[in-house]
């Protein structure tokens, strides 16, 4: 696996593959990697000729700076995965790489910035639609490979792409869970062993959402939804909604496609997870 650190050598790098006729398949990531990233570089190399997956943990798309400065940083270890998964090619930039002085972004993306996500965290989508952008014009992939854990944002990075007419394929691969059905992320490391356990009420209650949508209306769903999350020990619920997965507005019983979505805090850990329903 090559390794570049800097714009102009990856760049470089990238355009001589490109020459050749080789399809680019591109995995951005802020690291701490887990089972859930490797099924997208797994994805991107059945579909493309070259993989290349980022790291870089993107300090505009955190509100907190508490949250950005634990997040978990295991390079070494990452590095390990990805040359195991066979991924081609990372790029692990310095943030003085990829932000210039105090730069200025704004992308008007609707209403979709200040839903659910948008709302607890004012801000996020701008900063994870100026890195992405910034990532998709150095690497310019074929098709770009997200996770459908982060629902919203890969829906952000589609009207992104939609607005600024940028030639990539946005891919969503499936959530990948623990045996017991915890969504795999990053910030699972801070979870206590208590922690852990209750935070199964996220995947658990998506579950019944899904188990039990032909036969309960909506409103019901949602509120026993809510309920069961809000009374988990340890657990506080930021939102738990049943929307369209096109616009994220409360879906109803004529809506087409349908995904539940759930925010939590988990003891110290705040959690995200979703469920397609149809």
């Amino acid at each position: 696996m090559k390794n570049f650190t800097t714009k102009q050598l990856l760049s470089q790098h990238l355009h001589a593959q490109k020459v050749a006729g080789a399809t680019i398949g591109f995995v951005p990531t802020m690291g701490a990697l887990h089972r859930g990233h490797l099924s997208l570089i797994a994805r991107a190399k059945q579909e493309c000729d070259l993989v290349i997956c980022s790291i870089f943990v993107n300090p505009t798309q955190f509100n907190d700076p508490k949250d950005l400065e634990k997040y978990p940083r295991p390079i070494e270890a990452d590095i390990a995965k990805l040359e195991q998964a066979g991924c081609d090619i990372l790029f692990n930039p310095d943030v003085t790489e990829m932000y210039a002085g105090n730069e200025q972004w704004h992308l008007d993306i609707g209403e979709l910035e200040h839903l659910l996500e948008g709302k607890s965290r004012p801000g996020h989508y701008q900063g994870v639609t100026q890195v992405v952008y910034k990532l998709f014009s150095i690497v310019e992939p074929d098709k770009a490979y997200f996770g459908q854990k982060d629902f919203q944002q890969v829906l952000v990075i589609n009207r992104m792409v939609e607005m600024l007419k940028m030639p990539v394929q946005v891919v969503m691969c499936p959530i990948e869970r623990e045996s017991d059905g915890l969504a795999m992320s990053s910030r699972n490391v801070h979870l206590t062993a208590n922690d852990r356990e209750r935070a199964l009420i996220l995947s658990k209650t998506l579950n019944q959402v899904k188990n039990n949508f032909s036969s309960t209306d909506i409103n019901t769903l949602k509120q026993l939804a809510e309920t069961a999350v809000s009374i988990e020990p340890g657990v506080l619920l930021d939102y738990f909604e049943i929307a369209d997965a096109e616009t994220l507005h409360p879906a109803n019983q004529n809506t087409t496609n349908i995904v539940a979505l759930v925010a939590a805090r988990v003891g110290a850990t705040r959690l995200i997870d979703n469920m397609i329903i149809r």
